[in-house]
């Protein structure tokens, strides 16, 4: 199968997207063409221009099959190049509690004790109040950082859809009642995905985000997942060069394992439109950047 998001364009055209898909077995070649040859058909009646996939496949193969349905790689250095991350690290939750703790590097166990001792608490909601505090942080951790994030009524709407049936939760860590750091965390088959951290300015040297990140894995364990992903991460996360290299020296420090993803792939169903749209969204990307360090994050 394959969910299939379509983006408005001008003119009635439109982007389809099949978020980490298609979903198939990525040695059943013929499952893929199947799949890929229904979306192609919905992609063209939409008046689609192309359609782009990104499936959680890392066997290298599979991407021959893709090839073969007329779809082609999509350029980019780095795992944060497309839509979603290509590499991402995920910790191996099928061992008791303290053995995982054991794995950690030795100054992340201490970071956690740190927080316990110096009064950092943790807490799980699923109070809607909650998320306006933690947009609060995100928003603060975006004009610190400099990237984009979505509006407040994005999150409302994806709480309104996923809180219901338990799959998202929200995480809070608090210093004497003052929320200091916060993240979303999605709960989806055996897995629990890590998302939207954030954190304010003040108590950092407390060690928050540490004791959250430990809550956060007990959470999932104690839920019975397999894995605990971390999300994105670089491709080359041992680069001490590489721009994101506190990102990534911040997770390898729960000694998660890398997972290298086969990557993005767009499949062109108008070839002229989807010429100028690859050709031009390079631009758009770079001023929608230049735009976010200027004048700070939209408001929606």
């Amino acid at each position: 199968g394959a969910l299939l998001l379509r983006r408005a364009l001008p003119g009635g055209f439109g982007l389809y997207y099949a978020p980490r898909g298609p979903v198939a077995d990525p040695n059943d070649a013929e499952s893929i063409r199947a799949v890929s040859n229904a979306a192609r058909e919905v992609t063209a009646r939409g008046k689609g221009i192309l359609l782009k996939v990104d499936p959680p496949w890392e066997e290298e193969e599979s991407a021959s099959t893709l090839n073969s349905c007329g779809f082609r790689p999509v350029g980019g250095e780095g795992g944060f190049a497309g839509t979603q991350p290509k590499c991402v690290m995920q910790l191996d939750l099928q061992r008791p509690l303290d053995e995982i703790m054991a794995g950690f590097h030795q100054k992340w166990r201490y970071n956690i004790r740190l927080a316990e001792r110096k009064g950092i608490t943790v807490r799980a909601s699923d109070k809607p109040q909650d998320l306006i505090t933690f947009y609060r942080l995100l928003r603060l951790t975006a004009e610190r950082d400099g990237f984009l994030v979505r509006g407040e009524s994005y999150f409302e709407r994806m709480w309104d859809c996923l809180s219901a049936p338990g799959w998202i939760r929200l995480f809070l860590g608090e210093y004497e009642g003052e929320a200091v750091c916060g993240a979303l965390l999605y709960v989806m088959g055996d897995k629990c995905w890590y998302t939207y951290g954030a954190s304010g300015n003040a108590h950092r040297e407390k060690m928050p985000n540490y004791l959250m990140q430990w809550k956060m894995i007990s959470f999932a364990h104690e839920l019975g997942c397999r894995w605990y992903d971390f999300r994105g991460v670089s491709c080359t996360p041992d680069d001490p060069n590489d721009k994101t290299a506190g990102l990534n020296r911040f997770k390898s420090g729960f000694s998660p394992r890398l997972v290298r993803y086969i990557g993005e792939f767009d499949l062109p169903v108008n070839k002229p439109a989807s010429w100028l749209w690859t050709k031009g969204l390079p631009y758009a990307r770079s001023w929608m950047r230049r735009g976010a360090k200027t004048f700070g994050p939209p408001a929606d």
